[in-house]
């Protein structure tokens, strides 16, 4: 049970969405009821099946033998955190809110297929969806903190570190999984100027037949080249400082509402921008985005290059990277263009965590093999190439401390915190009113949730 705190406590909005929905909506009128109460919240049997089916689909799942009580419990204890947040007057900024809807939105979109998808889906708008699960997520949101707030101060010393590591059974020790390390060179293509003369004038012309009474969602809808808010009318949702481009930030955080901005550029090509509104430090924004076309003539020289590029490391002429400090138009190339995994922020990159155009390259390659140049898009939605290098290649182990010892230490370190908050949940209980549901008493519990009540065997 307490294994499953950690996980639970990222509950995923769509898994809401799809289990509210598809597994219980149509029972709900009839079959739902209140079957707990912790302080001031109550918990619907409707909660409890949504957590077993969020459970289920997780792919490391290990279900006990009781699966509703399992789930049962862990509804208690994500109560009895939001009740004494709220009793501690704990806060989430709305914009943490916003942001964390927006994210979750945007990951099970692309799991989706599309925002249109998800809508259809389920019946409703992107935004029609925010409202419905805006006070869930504020909700998890202050549980998650209060749960900071109990083992904030918790730490492990390197000897706790080697005897949790000690103390574990052959079957507990982890299977670190196979991990790679990557280099690359990026080339982007040149832009030709007639090309960014004629989207200015393109985006000028939009800005023209707006002012003339054109509606800018349409135009978006019609012409712009960022699929993900074309298909919302160019609708960023709301956002505050921090989430876009500077460039992008410096120009709508000084529009009024209403107001269209004139023609600018980021990193991701040329713009104009709406502030549909505000609301203190966060701005709901629509765009139009166009990228100057690049030549197909353009496109060849520039695989050419990389191809050119390639035989000269391959002909020993320079090393991998000394040619990324050189070529690459990626800020990589200042470190001799070795890659940075976006999960975990080190050089290694585990295979299912790559996107499926990179790790279709990698999986061909041997180790110091280089690629020929393949096709990708930037974090700023440049078109480029590359050529990738592999550089070494793990195989899956199990985990040791002297390889893995930073693994070994955040799993040391949540089990001491899963003790802490263990601690903490069986001392508040003695201090809340619970009250459960006498056809739901014969749970066996991890924790004494029925204290005020006498179970017979």
């Amino acid at each position: 049970m307490i294994k499953k705190i950690q996980a639970i406590t990222f509950i995923s909005l769509f898994s809401i969405i799809v289990f509210t929905t598809k597994a219980y909506s149509q029972e709900k009128a009839v079959v739902d009821e209140i079957i707990a109460v912790v302080g001031n919240s109550i918990i619907l049997k409707s909660d409890v099946y949504n957590q077993m089916m969020q459970y289920e689909a997780q792919p490391d799942a290990e279900l006990g033998s009781d699966p509703f009580c399992e789930a049962f419990e862990e509804a208690l204890h994500q109560k009895l955190l939001y009740n004494q947040a709220i009793t501690d007057t704990l806060e989430i900024p709305e914009e943490q809110v916003e942001a964390t809807l927006e994210r979750r939105l945007q990951y099970f979109t692309q799991q989706i297929g599309s925002r249109e998808e998800l809508e259809a889906y389920y019946g409703k708008t992107t935004e029609e969806i925010k409202a419905d699960f805006r006070d869930i997520v504020r909700e998890q949101e202050l549980t998650q903190k209060m749960e900071s707030e109990i083992t904030k101060n918790v730490r492990v010393t390197p000897s706790e570190v080697k005897s949790y590591y000690n103390n574990l059974s052959e079957d507990e020790i982890p299977i670190v999984e196979s991990q790679i390390e990557l280099s690359q060179i990026v080339k982007i293509p040149p832009v030709q100027e007639e090309e960014v003369e004629d989207v200015k004038r393109r985006l000028n012309e939009f800005r023209e037949r707006i002012r003339e009474g054109d509606d800018f969602s349409t135009l978006a809808i019609m012409y712009s080249d960022d699929p993900g808010s074309a298909r919302n009318g160019g609708d960023l949702g709301f956002v505050s400082r921090g989430e876009l481009f500077r460039d992008f930030e410096a120009v709508v955080f000084n529009l009024e509402p209403g107001e269209v901005s004139d023609v600018f550029s980021t990193q991701a090509g040329y713009h104009i921008a709406k502030l549909e509104e505000r609301r203190g430090e966060m701005a709901r924004v629509r765009h139009i985005l166009l990228r100057p076309s690049i030549s197909s003539e353009d496109m060849r020289s520039t695989q050419n290059t990389l191809d050119s590029i390639r035989n000269q490391v391959i002909n020993t002429e320079l090393s991998f990277g000394e040619a990324a400090q050189k070529f690459s138009d990626h800020p990589s190339g200042t470190n001799k263009g070795i890659m940075v995994s976006p999960h975990t922020g080190t050089t290694r990159f585990q295979l299912n965590q790559m996107n499926p155009q990179l790790h279709q390259v990698v999986e061909r390659l041997e180790e110091g093999e280089i690629s020929r140049p393949v096709e990708m898009m930037t974090e700023d939605g440049e078109q480029a190439f590359r050529l990738v290098q592999l550089r070494r290649k793990t195989e899956p182990t199990k985990a040791n401390l002297d390889e893995h010892y930073d693994h070994i230490k955040q799993m040391a370190l949540e089990e001491k915190k899963n003790e802490e908050i263990a601690q903490w949940i069986e001392n508040r209980i003695q201090k809340i009113y619970i009250h459960i549901d006498e056809k739901y008493r014969n749970c066996s519990f991890s924790h004494n949730w029925l204290k005020d009540y006498v179970t017979s065997e």
